[in-house]
């Protein structure tokens, strides 16, 4: 049976700590606290990671999609951002319930979202996973094109950091 995958939020104060050894790793609060950092759980190397989902902006549908960052439905459902990818174990995810009653017609809006951006994703999982393990061996190996590495977080290095920060 294929994993699903899910869509889940990050431990600010894990995040914080990531960035004070690497400065790509995204910010975690701020105007983002109504709107909840989120992203999609899965493995490269048997190490969990969380690339950041993007909501969609119209910009989204004129940029080409490139080995670290995907269009979601051709940009209709944004975008995932795997230069930014985390590793992250169980204790700093924070699952979403994508179930859950809605207060308000924005939140409603936006839970909407996320089961349509996680239903376009599990049924696109191999060109998920096929990306997001090509983008890191080719950082891990340096023949990433130097314009996309200088994007991405240094994956091996919050990796250790990762066992450092949940031991």
């Amino acid at each position: 049976m294929k994993n699903k995958l899910s869509i889940v939020r990050l431990n600010t104060k894990y995040c914080d700590y990531l960035r004070k050894f690497d400065n790509k790793v995204p910010y975690n609060y701020g105007e983002k606290e109504l709107r909840p950092f989120v992203g999609v759980l899965f493995k490269v190397n048997n190490c969990m990671y969380f690339a950041p989902l993007s909501s969609p902006k119209p910009k989204h549908l004129k940029i080409k999609s490139k080995l670290d960052f995907l269009k979601l439905d051709g940009g209709k459902l944004g975008a995932i951002n795997f230069n930014n990818m985390l590793p992250v174990t169980e204790q700093n995810i924070i699952k979403i319930d994508l179930n859950k009653e809605c207060i308000t017609k924005s939140e409603e809006k936006y839970i909407n979202l996320l089961k349509e951006q996680l239903f376009w994703l599990n049924r696109n999982d191999k060109k998920l996973f096929e990306r997001a393990k090509k983008l890191y061996d080719k950082y891990l190996n340096g023949s990433l094109e130097q314009n996309i590495a200088k994007r991405c977080c240094n994956f091996k290095l919050l990796e250790e950091k990762s066992k450092e920060y949940n031991n």
